[in-house]
């Protein structure tokens, strides 16, 4: 008979966690419970108080203050784990779980499926061959020591980091090991569990490598799986349904995706948003539900692929299908300087930073200083920043401490323009339209490789028509998005026409874009 040892990692919401203890209970599963040390103290209690009486609820033997990232997670689960092996001789799996996870299947379905299907679900793909790490470091999550929290310590981390490849402070990986990677969402039977324990008392060694290495949520029980079980009897996924944004976040599900849940094969999901009270309702009487029959179609993962790759085309599971973090915020504003001459650009934001508080950059897509901030990893570098173009600009409106900021944009970068335009926060742009004579024209085809110094006349002279014409085709288009809020500002226009559309691109007082409109040598070359 198949009874779930559920390993419950949680770190607030008291009577959250009470409730989600107590239903997974009725149908005679099992619950060990680590609340973080982080937490308030009474918050604990509380559970514990609400819980004292329930037989198929135990606790970690230790709270621990946990860290996203950090060795304590994996600590915080094996304290866990011993405590479950321990409480209930009976547990024949044992089931890694979150506060933000909800079941998408009955208990009864649950109990079926593990019986039906033997062996450990969990992901387990090579840490180097495979894609699985999409962004930030890989090999350096390894073979670097790690004392400090990414997220708490940004400074110090990456100085840590940096000082060990300076002076070349690689070490080795446990030559026995093959380092696997996945999700920290899992389910393994008892003997493996039990295997897992006892490799950690014998093998002290790969314990200290492991607690200074990063996320090791994501390796440690992956790779030890990998180890200690044959292949054939390791099913290489996760039987709880997640999905992640472009931006790395995970998609939160909400009261009408009620439907899809069900529709997926997995036993559970997360994460369900703390708003969509109905829906974790309907999920929290489903685990108890009898004689329920699913029917599968597992369209999830390719129906937000589509969403997110190709746009919403249609609305079908209304407009919060991305996590809200995807979004920059209703209340945010991003007012983009659009110039293809970027030195006009870089004197109008200079001139911002110096009469104005807006925070101002420069083209912080196209350059690697662009007057930013230390903002760690996700700046190091230009393709980071593209790839994670609304993450960075959360950290910079965080930085900042603002809900303006003023960016340069290329006319050239249309859908990275269209895509802070499509965002829930208010985008503004300012255009700097500019004429473009022959001088100008050959020092652009030599920044962009199109010519160089030794380039005959007559080759200039044939690419000369076509290259203008590029960049007066990206003026059209961008004139052709029709965006709502869009100014210009030329050096044939007037001092008080430009002031204006100054004024209203950066809302401030009449006097102040004024200046700004006369900065001196503004549209020279």
């Amino acid at each position: 008979m198949t009874r779930i040892a559920f390993i419950l990692l949680t770190h607030k919401d008291p009577e959250g966690v009470i409730a989600q203890a107590r239903r997974l209970c009725a149908t005679g599963d099992y619950v060990s419970i680590h609340f973080d040390a982080n937490a308030p103290d009474k918050y604990f209690r509380r559970i514990q108080d609400a819980l004292k009486d329930e037989s198929g609820v135990t606790f970690a033997a230790k709270r621990l203050k946990c860290g996203w990232g950090n060795w304590s997670l994996v600590d915080a689960s094996l304290l866990a784990v011993e405590s479950a092996v321990e409480a209930f001789p009976d547990a024949t799996h044992f089931y890694m779980l979150s506060g933000d996870c909800m079941p998408i299947k009955s208990g009864e379905y649950a109990h079926s499926f593990l019986e039906r299907i033997d062996g450990d679900f969990i992901e387990s793909f090579d840490f180097f061959e495979s894609d699985w790490i999409k962004t930030g470091i890989k090999e350096e999550r390894l073979i670097y020591r790690h004392f400090f929290n990414e997220r708490k310590h940004k400074k110090l981390f990456y100085a840590n980091l940096e000082f060990q490849q300076r002076f070349r402070l690689q070490r080795q990986i446990p030559a026995d090991l093959q380092i696997m990677i996945g999700s920290q969402w899992w389910c393994l039977r008892r003997n493996t569990v039990t295997r897992i324990l006892d490799f950690c008392r014998q093998r002290k060694d790969v314990m200290r490598f492991f607690a200074t290495t990063w996320i090791p949520d994501e390796t440690f029980f992956q790779t030890l799986v990998a180890h200690l079980v044959p292949k054939a009897e390791i099913h290489r996924r996760t039987l709880t349904f997640l999905m992640f944004t472009d931006y790395g976040m995970p998609a939160t599900f909400y009261n009408d995706h009620y439907d899809l849940l069900l529709r997926q094969d997995f036993l559970f999901a997360r994460k369900i948003s703390a708003e969509a009270l109905e829906l974790r309702e309907k999920l929290g009487a489903l685990w108890q539900a009898s004689g329920q029959e699913f029917v599968i179609s597992d369209e999830g993962p390719r129906l937000f692929r589509f969403l997110t790759e190709r746009g919403r085309v249609g609305r079908r599971f209304a407009p919060r299908f991305w996590e809200s973090e995807g979004n920059l915020g209703r209340n945010q504003i991003v007012h983009l300087i659009v110039a293809k001459k970027w030195h006009i650009a870089k004197r109008l934001t200079s001139r911002i930073r110096a009469l104005t508080d807006i925070p101002a950059l420069d083209y912080l897509f196209d350059e690697q200083d662009a007057s930013l901030p230390w903002l760690g990893g996700v700046a190091s570098s230009l393709t980071k920043r593209q790839r994670h173009r609304r993450a960075l600009l959360r950290l910079l409106f965080d930085e900042y401490d603002s809900r303006q900021l003023v960016l340069c944009i290329d006319p050239s970068a249309l859908s990275l323009i269209s895509d802070f335009v499509s965002d829930k926060a208010e985008s503004r742009i300012l255009f700097v339209d500019s004429e473009f004579d022959d001088n100008y024209m050959r020092g652009h085809m030599n920044r962009i490789g199109l010519a160089g110094n030794t380039t005959p006349d007559d080759v200039l002279a044939r690419l000369l028509p076509i290259v203008r014409a590029d960049l007066e085709q990206e003026s059209e288009r961008l004139r052709d998005m029709n965006f709502e809020h869009f100014e210009t500002i030329a050096s044939a226009q007037s001092l008080e026409r430009n002031a204006l559309s100054i004024a209203r691109f950066l809302d401030v007082a009449p006097e102040i874009a004024q200046d700004l409109a006369g900065t001196e040598h503004l549209f020279a070359d």
